[in-house]
């Protein structure tokens, strides 16, 4: 055990004695989501380094503190990458960690096609409630032979315990990749991505954006295709519109709007304007136009071939929130609350969607056996818990 993650188990073992809370926190870059953290500061960050790396496997296995730009440098050195492609949201210095990747469990615009998180989350090192340091997983994809605990860890917002090291599951950087855009309404777009789905074209990221706020036919697809040469070269000449990256010159600047894309930088991010908030609807992909009033919610940006909805809210209305849940609902899908409004981002609106009975239920068992104290991010996922 290392004199870092000794000193985190020490502070583990003192807080489960007094009752004591502990949040949780790697660089700080997803503060924002889910409910606002509670308790005494853990800084995960000392756990870092890359444990170990096996280029020829698809395998590394790092700590959870190492700075999620470090662990993509190494990667792309070798000719591979995290293809979820998560996102970093690193504002004024502050740097994402791969702990913090896991904990979120959010992906980026290649979700669609690539996969979440927890699809490339192989093993994983928990601290647990009762300062024991458990050890999930492998480094292989067939090795589970019970209860998935370490794909369990993403998206659980460190309520379950402190991820101290992860092995993933990484994949060689593409060899060819194109982006094409496309004039049309988001009507269109949907109706272009879902027959482009049945297709065997290579297809891997999508967003749609209306430029025009008065004008519903004005908007603009934009659709990477990834993979090999021939079939991506074959994919140009066969969907049409206009590719954007045609020129060497112009390719570093569309990939520099794709990490926008992925990190909300883009100006329908960037501009969003003060007192609204800003709403994630998980939908399926064959979901149609959602009805929205435009005077209410303006247009919404559509990722994921029309799986991920993001629209904009007044913040703290109540009527709003539920209308977005129930419209998400009514779909198949459910809304959550990404970035509430106002410094710090508090508010009364809860973030995710109310649970069913038996998932709350299974939320607590699971809660009461990794953390009996209580003490991991209370109520940062499930309000209560």
């Amino acid at each position: 055990m290392t004199e870092a993650l000794r000193q985190i188990t020490d502070r583990v073992r003192a807080a489960a004695a007094d009752g004591t809370p502990l949040a949780l926190r790697g660089g700080g870059t997803k503060d924002f989501y889910g409910e606002p953290a509670r308790g005494a500061p853990l800084d995960l960050r000392p756990l870092a380094g890359i444990v170990d790396y096996e280029p020829s496997e698809l395998v590394v296995t790092v700590q959870a503190g190492t700075p999620l730009d470090e662990l993509e440098a190494v990667l792309a050195e070798r000719g591979q990458c995290l293809p979820f492609e998560p996102p970093h949201f690193g504002t004024g210095g502050a740097r994402a960690t791969v702990g913090g990747m896991v904990a979120a469990g959010l992906s980026g615009p290649s979700r669609a096609r690539s996969g979440a998180v927890r699809d490339y989350v192989l093993g994983a090192h928990l601290l647990n409630g009762r300062a024991e340091l458990l050890q999930f997983g492998g480094t292989v994809m067939k090795n589970v032979a019970g209860y998935d605990v370490s794909r369990l860890l993403a998206g659980s917002l460190g309520t379950l315990g402190v991820i101290t090291q992860v092995s993933l599951k990484v994949l060689p950087v593409a060899p060819a990749e194109a982006t094409l855009r496309f004039t049309c309404s988001q009507a269109d777009a949907l109706a272009l991505l879902h027959g482009w789905g049945g297709q065997p074209l290579p297809l891997d990221a999508s967003c749609w954006v209306q430029e025009d706020p008065a004008d519903a036919a004005s908007g603009t697809l934009y659709l990477r295709l990834r993979g090999a040469v021939a079939a991506v070269e074959a994919a140009c000449a066969r969907l049409g519109g206009t590719r954007v990256d045609a020129a060497p010159e112009d390719r570093a600047r569309v990939a520099a709007d794709w990490t926008a894309c992925r990190d909300q930088r883009l100006p329908w991010f960037a501009d969003r304007p003060a007192g609204r908030d800003l709403w994630r609807l998980s939908v399926p992909q064959t979901a149609p136009v959602l009805p929205l009033p435009a005077d209410r919610f303006g247009a919404p940006l559509v990722e994921w071939h029309g799986g991920q909805r993001w629209v904009q809210a007044p913040a703290g209305d109540a009527a709003a929130a539920q209308a977005l849940r129930q419209v998400a609902r009514e779909v198949g899908g459910h809304a959550t609350l990404f970035i509430a409004a106002g410094a710090g981002g508090t508010g009364a609106e809860a973030r995710f969607d109310a649970l069913s009975a038996p998932l709350e239920a299974i939320h607590r068992r699971l809660k009461t056996a990794f953390d009996p104290a209580g003490i991991f991010n209370p109520g940062r996922l499930v309000p209560g818990l």
